[in-house]
């Protein structure tokens, strides 16, 4: 069984017991957390989808980390005109691992 769940901005299919990482979510770690955005939920040949979002299904998960994503490196430079901006940015994230998915 799979779904189609929205957290973040971002659409991500999921299945039970696969961990991603996400935009951060206000959680203490080991905490567990519903996602109620759930856009699809599929399971073999029967796929139930949502306008926009199914009525009464959740998404269980635990919270297994807070962190940083890497350093992306931005440059900005206009040639000949001699003018460098060097700037660097790090995105939160919570890496969740996926439990149950209730229809």
């Amino acid at each position: 069984m799979y779904a189609v769940i929205k957290t973040g901005g971002k659409q991500y299919r999921v299945t039970s017991g696969e961990k991603l990482k996400v935009e951060q979510i206000p959680a203490d770690v080991g905490a567990e957390i519903t996602l109620d955005q759930v856009l699809m939920v599929g399971e073999g040949e029967t796929v139930k989808i949502g306008a926009p979002m199914l009525a009464g299904a959740t998404v269980t998960a635990k919270v297994i980390s807070q962190g940083r994503h890497d350093k992306v490196k931005i440059f900005k430079m206009r040639r000949r005109k001699h003018y460098q901006k060097h700037q660097g940015h790090r995105q939160n994230f919570t890496e969740i691992e996926i439990g149950a998915i209730a229809v």
